[in-house]
């Protein structure tokens, strides 16, 4: 699964600079709307949010309450953020645009984060600050803290929090600066795409990995 994934990974960005720089027409069909990257990054999301779910009930009765939560919560959160990704299948289902959302989200989509309020767009705050953030923090702080600490490497297996491996976060970092390369308005969805499948690795494949086992002590 791993190197399948991380394949995955290569092929979508190697395409886009490919088309890029050889049919910019094409290159916007496999990131447009509905197109081939947006829906690998439906799959990498929805695939880890499956992950957290089916651990959550075969740890059940297993694990602390804190830590059954904690892993409820990344699985709802990467479901929620599966089907944002997807206007929450709008397009598939031919479903009408509410007026709420008609006069207040940027592309009248049944989503949340492309919604205007008070003249600020939620996707911008979301993605360019607090994603953005959230995701240094969590692909760069946490692995060295749980590194170099042992009370806060004890708290994040009780709270079943998965830890990037090297490999991953060194993923990220060059699918970041590859696809920052690309200048064009849509390369963000070469990030999103490779971005979901590489956390789909962080939660299948984490550095504590051994916590997800039944009857190991979330210390370990």
């Amino acid at each position: 699964i791993e190197l399948i994934t991380l394949t995955a990974c290569i092929v979508v960005l190697s395409v886009g600079y490919f088309l890029f720089y050889f049919d910019v027409s094409q290159f916007e069909k496999f990131v447009q709307e509905d197109g081939i990257a947006e829906w690998l990054t439906v799959a990498g999301l929805l695939s880890a949010s499956i992950v957290c779910l089916v651990r959550f009930i075969r740890l059940m009765r297993k694990k602390s309450k804190w830590f059954l939560f904690v892993t409820l919560c990344i699985g709802l959160f990467l479901f929620f953020a599966a089907g944002e990704e997807v206007s929450w299948g709008q397009r598939i289902f031919g479903l009408q645009t509410p007026e709420y959302f008609e006069k207040n989200n940027s592309q009248q989509e049944l989503n949340l984060h492309n919604l205007v309020v008070d003249g600020v767009k939620l996707n911008k705050l979301i993605f360019s600050v607090i994603l953005v953030a959230g995701l240094c923090i969590f692909l760069v702080v946490v692995p060295l803290l749980y590194q170099k600490n042992n009370n806060i490497r004890k708290l994040l297996n009780a709270s079943g929090l998965p830890v990037p491996q090297l490999y991953q976060v060194i993923g990220f970092l060059l699918v970041f600066i590859l696809t920052s390369l690309i200048p064009h308005g849509k390369q963000a969805e070469l990030l999103e795409c490779d971005g979901a499948l590489l956390f789909f690795l962080i939660i299948l494949f984490p550095k504590n990995k051994e916590i997800f086992i039944p009857g190991r002590s979330a210390q370990a």
